[in-house]
């Protein structure tokens, strides 16, 4: 682990996951593409506060109640700072707060509150409305908490991984729609001022498009995790089918004149979710003439640890190409300066 960098999981979490032999090569013409190598980032925990265990949202799902919970780190320094929105990955199963604690740490260094959430998912019979929702929630409550958390509420971000980083680009493209504002703290706005979406999926009808099929296979297996997020617990649909359910779920179909800025990012080597799902997700927003940067990890996977921990414990082989991790004794690409420093420029950029 880089130096100073306090412990913790990191990556999109989840196990269990069928991993991609093939990945289609996706055309990054209109994307920044770069090679994440060089030196991992540092951190001083001496520089924040940390406060964990806080309760945000109590909802109710399937009748039974759920304490969700953030984890909150608030720079030491004197005055109100920009607010960032972690949401952990987890493949629509799993929501671990404690996840990435040290590209968190990271960005609270560079001046920011960074708030890591847990949502509802799939195990406790949620779908992407109760996760989306739980986003929001959470947004509100640190906004009704500013002055405890030395918050700037004109600049709120949300910035998630795989899982979390679609349900980062669905609240930013669900701006000022109150449909999913629900709870307690609805006085408080829920909107962001910027998105940044790492490795997310999008079109979930499309989730493994550039991959062989054997993948594809798993990913649109009737009555899967995926198909219960859209769907619900108990259904025995497939997300292949492009249905009015499952454009409802797609960012694309919810862009409007109220999205913020966005970044996206994706590794070329991704064995869990298509790149092109990004691509297609930055395609659509540009389109719609929203302001929108996608950057490109040249032989990067899916996070850094965690996740290639998860997969290598249900596939023999990685992907040709892909970037090394901790896991086995690699780079961690999504943790070099080089790449987090488009999230810190991103954040910097739209904070003024």
């Amino acid at each position: 682990m880089p130096s100073g960098v306090p412990s913790g999981a990191s990556g999109g979490g989840g196990a269990g996951f069928v991993q991609a032999k093939t990945i289609k090569k996706t055309d990054n013409s209109t994307s920044t593409v770069i090679n994440p190598t060089g030196p991992e980032i540092t951190c001083d925990t001496s520089a924040v506060t940390a406060t964990d265990d806080i309760t945000y949202s109590s909802p109710t799902t399937q009748g039974k109640k759920t304490d969700l919970k953030l984890d909150i780190q608030v720079p030491k320094s004197a005055g109100k700072k920009p607010l960032v929105v972690y949401v952990t990955g987890g493949g629509w199963m799993l929501s671990d707060r404690t996840a990435n604690l040290d590209q968190r740490t990271y960005v609270a260094d560079q001046g920011y509150v960074v708030a890591s959430i847990q949502y509802r998912t799939t195990t406790s019979g949620a779908t992407y409305k109760d996760a989306l929702a739980d986003v929001k929630s959470a947004i509100r409550y640190l906004r009704a908490n500013a002055d405890t958390y030395g918050i700037d509420t004109d600049h709120v971000f949300v910035w998630g991984q795989s899982a979390g980083g679609y349900l980062a680009a669905m609240t930013g493209v669900t701006n000022g729609d109150k449909t999913y504002d629900a709870g307690d703290h609805l006085d408080q706005s829920s909107q962001v001022q910027g998105v940044v979406d790492e490795f997310g999926p999008a079109d979930l009808s499309e989730l493994a498009a550039d991959y062989d099929q054997a993948a594809k296979d798993f990913n649109y297996a009737a009555g899967n995790a995926a198909a219960q997020w859209v769907y619900g617990p108990g259904t025995t649909k497939s997300i292949k089918q492009y249905t009015s359910q499952m454009a409802a779920a797609s960012p694309a179909t919810h862009i409007s004149s109220s999205t913020p800025p966005f970044l996206l990012l994706h590794g070329t080597a991704d064995p869990l979710v298509s790149p092109s799902q990004t691509l297609n997700l930055f395609t659509a927003l540009k389109d719609k003439g929203v302001d929108a940067k996608r950057v490109v990890l040249t032989g990067a996977g899916h996070g850094d640890t965690t996740v290639t921990a998860a997969i290598s414990q249900s596939s023999s082989s990685t992907p040709s190409g892909s970037a090394g991790s901790s896991a086995d004794g690699g780079a961690k690409p999504w943790s070099t300066k080089k790449t987090m420093s488009y999230i810190t420029d991103f954040l910097a950029g739209h904070a003024d």
